[in-house]
């Protein structure tokens, strides 16, 4: 029997009592940086994530929506709030579709934790990749609309638009291991509690990095549950959560949505490629060579090891999910199931790696 698919909710509910704020000294935060607030404020709190809590603020007449790091004790280099703020800042004025961030507060006394505020974009959130209930042909446009945008991503020129220092260019897969492999140890508080796969493969995967140093900037976490759709149509409107974004290899974003189709729960492995063309979904070969026709490439080598590696990382971040559901600190009740899901992820990353020789 498959193993069974986690259902992760979207919406927006009553604040979470774990994330609560205090409304008072937010609502004059937002008078004193927002000139148009007007009214009283009312919090309420989007559902679905697994990282930063994200609320819906509006003063009767406008929303606006605030994105926090969490409460608790966290890893050193997750929940990057200002990263975020900083992103979505240079990103503005160019093709990439962003919302419109107003002000980053690093006072941790107004609700507990820095926190950045942006306008509201509507649209719609999907979670299943494979668009039920949608047409051929719009998810046909759906998928040809991911793809123009991560391309206009991948064009940005980082050092015309201020953020020439926001990583470190080149390395990028071999420091990308070392951050999740790290993660992956310190959500391990006991020796019995180690993945074989994931000690494999953090051995294996920087010894076996494809020679490639392309640097552009990349979002990190490139689904279409990052993308906020178009009320109506089937085009992207806005991408959203940048918290993992750097400068690093193009590939990576590439090949983080082809990895999603690899997960043992994913809704892709109900289709084979003449059921993906049937119902527009662009194959992995499709996929690849529309977004190498939008940025002027032959094709991707070497495309098995960065879907190693792209399991591998979700695996790490899922250990990750995991162990803070274990302390007590991940922001849904979701986090227990999808944690549960961070050894079949690694072992499927080792296939594909021993098939390079692993």
């Amino acid at each position: 029997m498959p193993p069974a698919r986690p259902t992760l909710r979207t919406g927006i509910e009553e604040v979470d009592p774990r994330h609560a704020l205090d409304v008072p000294r937010l609502e004059a935060c937002l008078r004193a940086e927002l000139e148009e607030f007007e009214g009283i404020l009312d919090v309420r709190q989007f559902v679905g994530g697994q990282s930063n809590p994200t609320y819906l603020l509006s003063d009767g007449t406008r929303s606006w929506v605030l994105r926090r790091k969490p409460p608790g004790k966290l890893v050193s280099s997750a929940h990057a709030t200002d990263r975020e703020f900083r992103v979505l800042s240079a990103l503005a004025g160019t093709d990439v579709p962003v919302p419109r961030v107003r002000f980053y507060c690093d006072d941790e006394a107004v609700i507990g934790t820095e926190f950045y505020v942006m306008d509201r974009v509507e649209g719609r959130i999907l979670v299943d990749q494979t668009l039920p209930d949608w047409t051929p042909t719009e998810r046909r446009a759906l998928y040809d609309s991911q793809l123009d945008v991560l391309a206009a991503l991948h064009r940005v020129d980082f050092q015309a638009v201020g953020l020439d220092d926001y990583g470190k260019p080149g390395n990028y897969f071999a420091r990308q291991v070392h951050v999740w492999s790290k993660q992956y140890t310190a959500s391990q508080a006991e020796p019995d509690e180690r993945c074989a796969s994931m000690e494999r493969l953090m051995e294996w995967l920087p010894e076996n990095i494809p020679a490639d140093e392309t640097t552009t900037i990349v979002h990190g976490d490139f689904g279409l549950n990052n993308l906020m759709l178009h009320p109506t149509e089937p085009r992207i409107a806005a991408a959203l959560d940048w918290e993992l974004s750097t400068l690093g290899h193009p590939f990576a974003d590439v090949t983080y949505h082809l990895s999603a189709r690899l997960f043992p729960t994913s809704p892709f492995q109900d289709f084979d490629e003449a059921g993906l063309r049937a119902a527009g979904l662009p194959t992995q070969d499709e996929y690849v060579a529309g977004y190498c026709a939008r940025t002027g490439r032959d094709g991707i080598s070497d495309l098995d090891w960065y879907l190693a590696f792209h399991l591998f990382r979700t695996a790490g971040i899922m250990f990750g999910i995991a162990g803070r559901a274990k302390a007590g600190t991940a922001n849904s009740d979701q986090a227990r199931s999808l944690g549960a899901s961070a050894v079949p992820l690694a072992d499927r990353a080792l296939e594909f790696a021993r098939a390079l020789g692993a």
